[in-house]
């Protein structure tokens, strides 16, 4: 369900990043890559409600008996700065708006540094802890040097590669589309996973096909890994505020011992320039994942909440 009238597209990228770049809102979401890549999946929707942007998606990480329930982002400002009457009448409107439409209003994917300025704009909702969206960030450098005993494995696993392999690091384009889409049809097959990530994994494969034929006009940070001349790894991130690329894809072929760590350095290699901090998203609560983001020793995570009405 969408609950807006304005959905996301490449022709309303500027006022949409005009919001989405007016604060450090600092989570991986409301970036105009991720906005973009995950729209059809997430529902993604928006509309101006008095001074401040919403945006409306729905969750995968919480559905109730296949029941898909939206919620919104917190309000966006296009001038860095919120009063605290106006955002109130913003999230009145919009919680208005939901139950008009037979909808429950929640706020998601509330960042800690927002969550208590919204609160003291509306002191009677309440907050709950959303850990499965926590991001994990990274300095950049620290992700290409590897340095210390903490990097020790990486950087064995790394220098393995780089020893074994003869490879070539690219620039993905638009023009690679169909390569790309082959890699990741083929990853897909050769996982043995749950039947929920299953679900998860194809519905981003069908993302991605519509990813790699704008990677230029939606501005993506994009490379791959090449070996004989075929992809055997790529990463796909954004723009997200002034230091942050958020890093949303990174795929690599298993067979190759090491790869997952080359396509990472070499993918860090080539934004460092412009990002101070890599933002690797959420775990989504999967203990694999969690414990494999956590073993590149993020620097800070970046605390989520869901804002409820008490």
């Amino acid at each position: 369900m969408y609950m807006f009238n304005n959905e996301i597209s490449i022709d309303n990228r500027e006022i949409l990043e005009q919001y989405l770049n007016g604060y450090e809102y600092k989570t991986s979401g409301l970036s105009f890559s991720a906005q973009y890549m995950w729209r059809d999946i997430n529902k993604f929707s928006w509309d101006m409600m008095g001074e401040y942007m919403c945006i409306s998606g729905i969750s995968h990480l919480e559905l109730e008996d296949g029941i898909e329930l939206p919620f919104m982002f917190p309000p966006l400002t296009a001038t860095g700065e919120y009063d605290n009457d106006a955002l109130r009448e913003t999230i009145y409107k919009a919680k208005e708006h939901f139950e008009k439409k037979g909808q429950p209003f929640s706020l998601r994917l509330v960042p800690f540094h927002v969550m208590e300025i919204i609160k003291e704009a509306v002191p009677e909702m309440h907050f709950i802890d959303d850990r499965p969206n926590y991001d994990y960030i990274y300095l950049t450098q620290e992700l290409i040097d590897l340095k210390g005993k903490a990097f020790h494995s990486k950087k064995n696993h790394l220098n393995y590669f780089k020893k074994t392999y003869e490879y070539e690091y690219v620039e993905l384009t638009s023009d690679m589309a169909d390569d790309a889409m082959r890699f990741i049809s083929d990853f897909n097959k050769r996982k043995e996973v749950p039947a929920h990530e299953m679900e998860m994994l194809k519905m981003e494969e069908q993302a991605m096909e519509d990813v790699f034929k704008n990677i230029e006009a939606v501005g993506y940070s994009a490379g791959a890994i090449l070996i004989d001349g075929n992809i055997e790894a790529l990463a796909i991130g954004g723009k997200l505020g002034k230091k942050t690329i958020t890093e949303h894809v990174e795929k690599a072929n298993v067979e190759f011992r090491g790869l997952y760590q080359a396509i990472n350095n070499e993918f860090c290699r080539n934004v460092a320039a412009k990002a101070k901090y890599i933002n690797r998203e959420e775990d989504m609560g999967i203990p694999n994942l969690r414990k494999a983001k956590l073993s590149y020793k993020p620097v800070k995570l970046i605390e989520k909440y869901i804002g409820v009405f008490k």
